[in-house]
């Protein structure tokens, strides 16, 4: 994980029906994202907003993705699923922020992140090649 991204630093799960977050499993996407490196190799392709307002544009593009497999079909909705998960990730960025970043995503942009995406499946193919067996298929009721 890097120092970067250490929002589940302490975070743990309970049974207590205290502190509920909807969608909690949207956590093992951004999990997967900060450990294979893919947020990392993200926030380089944009500058550190210096203010307390700023928001990484690595978060941004990711809690997007996010908001999308959890079935966001616009920029409101995913703003809206998003804000379900401040107790985790912290303030989310607003619908504009997410358009703003979006209409920002030139063809020069767009293939830095395609780059970036490469290299990070390339290190996860790699780091699964060398696991002992392979690939981790999860088997439900005696299928693989």
């Amino acid at each position: 994980m890097s120092e970067r991204t250490g929002w589940d630093r302490g975070l743990s799960v309970v049974a207590d029906g205290k502190g509920l977050v909807g969608h909690a499993g949207v956590v093992l996407l951004h999990q997967v994202a900060d450990r294979v490196g893919l947020t990392a190799a993200l926030a380089r392709l944009w500058p550190a907003g210096g203010s307390a307002t700023w928001r990484d544009r690595a978060h941004v593009l990711l809690g997007l993705a996010s908001a999308i497999v959890l079935g966001a079909v616009n920029l409101s909705e995913a703003e809206q699923l998003q804000v379900h998960h401040q107790a985790i990730f912290g303030p989310t960025a607003s619908d504009s922020t997410v358009h703003r970043l979006l209409a920002g995503l030139d063809e020069r942009m767009r293939g830095r992140i395609a780059k970036a995406r490469a290299r990070v499946r390339r290190r996860v193919w790699a780091l699964l090649a060398v696991r002992s067996g392979g690939f981790p298929w999860l088997t439900v009721a005696g299928r693989s």
